[in-house]
């Protein structure tokens, strides 16, 4: 499971989610892209999953990329806890992705395999998602370079 190797602080604020994505909303690497379409916590087992649901079917050929990083810790106070007494132990870690970041990128394989470990992926996720290509992205952008 992904996680970061040491943090400065071990607990975090909860945070904002609002607005768009404003890195990492390009494909950069890839042919084909997940992109998010609502703001969401992304817990790290859901990453991998969706990591796992992919390259069983694309069979480990091509390749792909995780362009998101579960690097916020989310903390918990046990069940049947009388309030106050502190912050709760550190649970697990999310990725806060807003609208338009793109998750994941596929290359190496032809588009309808591509398109369908994507869709696949996709049933992993706590958030709705759209499969875009790369052209899509250039086309819809306009300002780049």
């Amino acid at each position: 499971m992904l996680m970061p190797k040491r943090v400065k602080r071990r607990k975090q604020f909860r945070g904002s989610m609002a607005g768009k994505a404003l890195r990492g909303n390009t494909i950069s690497n890839g042919e084909y892209g997940l992109v998010a379409l609502e703001p969401a916590w992304i817990k790290s087992n859901q990453i991998e999953a969706a990591r796992i649901a992919m390259t069983r079917y694309i069979k480990r050929t091509g390749k792909v990329w995780i362009k998101i990083f579960p690097d916020k810790p989310v903390t918990a106070k046990p069940a049947e806890t009388r309030m106050g007494s502190g912050k709760g132990a550190l649970e697990y870690w999310v990725a806060v992705v807003k609208p338009g970041r793109v998750m994941f990128e596929i290359a190496g394989v032809p588009d309808e395999v591509a398109r369908e470990a994507l869709r696949l992926a996709m049933h992993k996720l706590p958030v709705k998602c759209k499969i875009v290509s790369k052209a899509d992205l250039e086309g819809g952008a306009g300002s780049e370079n």
